[in-house]
């Protein structure tokens, strides 16, 4: 599979983007640094523990790409976290950033470009 063809099966998650979105219109959200994403990104026990807690829909709307390829409702069919479960991290969207700009991912690329400056916005406030 070549870069354009993953590109065409990752789309944008519009559910996770609304509520992100949200998230920061309301101030929930970290404004950290790029390399804080290591530690702040939930571990596999976090992310099971929400998913039995929560359900696959609210889980997904934490990961802001899907992927059509996968089977839905595995971990594997969202891509590209961007918070903790509870609020959004700046390192989260900037490495979803690059991940998607890397691998062609333009809407999501535009997408967490988008939050960025809403969080920047909200920063400033």
């Amino acid at each position: 599979m070549t870069k354009g063809d993953r590109a065409m099966t990752v789309k944008l998650n519009e559910l996770a983007l609304a509520h992100a979105r949200q998230l920061i219109e309301e101030g929930r959200f970290v404004a950290d640094r790029r390399t804080d994403w290591s530690e702040h990104q939930p571990s596999a026990e976090q992310e099971n523990d929400f998913i039995k807690g929560y359900g696959w829909s609210t889980y997904g709307l934490w990961y802001l790409g899907i992927n059509d390829d996968r089977s839905a409702n595995t971990k594997g069919y969202f891509e590209f976290p961007y918070g903790d479960f509870q609020r959004v991290h700046r390192c989260g969207l900037l490495s979803a950033e690059g991940r998607a700009g890397q691998y062609g991912h333009l809407d999501i690329e535009a997408a967490t470009i988008e939050l960025l400056k809403l969080m920047d916005k909200s920063t400033l406030m």
